[in-house]
């Protein structure tokens, strides 16, 4: 194994390495039952897409640590979870083994632009501002769905949305876990998020709203996993929002893990010659989702947790994978996870995403109005893909208007008129 991971090339030692991995698994843990849950929504049954969950994790823990020998965390992210289960599912009009066959297809994708040129490309062509703001954007969209699922936020025929009902069972006990959540958070507490949901879940239960006698404490049931399991439908590849949802899932998963990995394989742990292959290595663990039944993975924050703990090379990301396996026993409390344990998570989560409007030069009108459209339209549609369109029809505008056209590269004019021809077909 040290020679594999080569641990003394590497300045390390299984020691470090699995502590790491230890401290990556605790930061991270808590995206099996928040994944299933947002999965759930998409009409893929809990059980089902907890365990799709751990094994993609699994998988995309060992494919970069054996690919790129690389401590990075894959499993399925949030933000492209949510653009699974509430655009593409909920507004387009997919029902879920569809969007599985459009994640298999933006997998096949993802790995033409990765193991290309192409990645560099994209990366130079679309500028930063609306890639930040695409992260923006789903962080607030994030932070809206954790506010519905709390019930801090219901629907109002009058206004839209409205301020729920404070004295509620399932907002107070949301109310009171988010202040856990955030005092854990905020604190640096080691696996916060997951204390959170313990604690949440225990709180929820005095508030009636979790029944520990109805626990199953039975062994983990594949029977509706049987139903998920390559289930991808292809049915449809035909249609112009099959190719849509392909394509929105490629820009966000290209644009994410770029960036993501320049920070942390770049900057944190400073070995830039495992960043191609990490990215070739998630990549191919898009289409292990797409057949596994879960929405894409990609490399999470949380990764800075194991790279602080000293994890340096792939030897931490088995030992987080295998310890997500080992979760499946704890499959009867998972299942017993509340909304209101789950909604501050989602609300923090979004508040992290929006920090990255610091790096939106809004001085300049031309860069700012196109990045704002995409932040307030994601939310305001309730569909990443419609926001994001808006800010890239938008862009090439406000360069033409104030002749800044040698700005524009072909790339944002491609982009932009398929998105608006994706509009026009919807008016027919």
């Amino acid at each position: 194994m040290r020679g594999v991971f080569k641990l003394k090339q590497n300045k390390t030692n299984l020691k470090k390495e699995v502590i790491a991995g230890l401290t990556s698994f605790f930061s991270i843990v808590y995206i099996i039952a928040v994944n299933g849950n947002i999965l759930q929504d998409a009409g893929i049954p809990l059980e089902a897409g907890i365990i799709a969950t751990v094994l993609s994790s699994l998988i995309g823990c060992l494919l970069v640590a054996f690919m790129a020998n690389a401590p990075l965390i894959i499993v399925p992210g949030m933000g492209i979870n949510a653009l699974f289960t509430y655009t593409i599912v909920g507004s387009m009009g997919l029902n879920y083994m569809e969007a599985l066959g459009a994640v298999v297809v933006s997998g096949i994708l993802f790995v033409l632009v990765a193991f290309t040129k192409l990645s560099a490309i994209l990366s130079k062509a679309i500028p930063s501002s609306l890639k930040e703001s695409i992260s923006v954007g789903i962080g607030l969209f994030i932070a809206f769905i954790g506010l519905q699922k709390s019930g801090i936020i219901v629907e109002n025929p009058t206004n839209f949305v409205a301020m729920g009902n404070l004295s509620a069972p399932m907002v107070l006990a949301s109310i009171i876990n988010l202040i856990i959540t955030l005092f854990l958070f905020l604190k640096k507490v080691p696996g916060n998020f997951l204390i959170s949901i313990i604690l949440g879940t225990i709180i929820s239960y005095f508030f009636g709203i979790v029944h520990f006698s109805k626990m199953d404490t039975s062994f983990i049931s594949f029977a509706d996993y049987k139903n998920v399991l390559l289930s991808a439908d292809f049915g449809n590849m035909a249609t112009i929002p099959f190719w849509t949802a392909a394509f929105s899932l490629v820009l966000v998963l290209v644009f994410e893990n770029i960036g993501l990995l320049h920070s942390q394989v770049n900057g944190m742990l400073e070995a830039p010659e495992k960043n191609e292959k990490s990215l070739k290595a998630i990549s191919i663990s898009t289409i292990a989702c797409g057949l596994l039944g879960t929405s894409p993975s990609v490399s999470t924050v949380e990764t800075a947790a194991g790279i602080t703990a000293g994890g340096r090379t792939g030897l931490t990301s088995v030992v987080t994978g295998l310890l997500i396996l080992s979760s499946l026993f704890f499959m009867p409390f998972i299942k017993l996870v509340p909304s209101s344990a789950i909604a501050p998570i989602l609300i923090i989560i979004g508040g992290l995403m929006l920090t990255n409007i610091v790096n939106i030069d809004f001085t300049d009108f031309t860069e700012a109005f196109p990045a704002f459209l995409v932040i307030i339209m994601i939310p305001l549609t309730y569909s990443i893909v419609d926001g994001i369109a808006f800010g890239f029809i938008a862009y090439p505008l406000v360069k033409l208007f104030t002749n800044k056209q040698k700005q524009l590269s072909l790339s944002i004019y491609i982009i932009s008129m398929l998105f608006l021809t994706n509009f026009l077909l919807h008016t027919v």
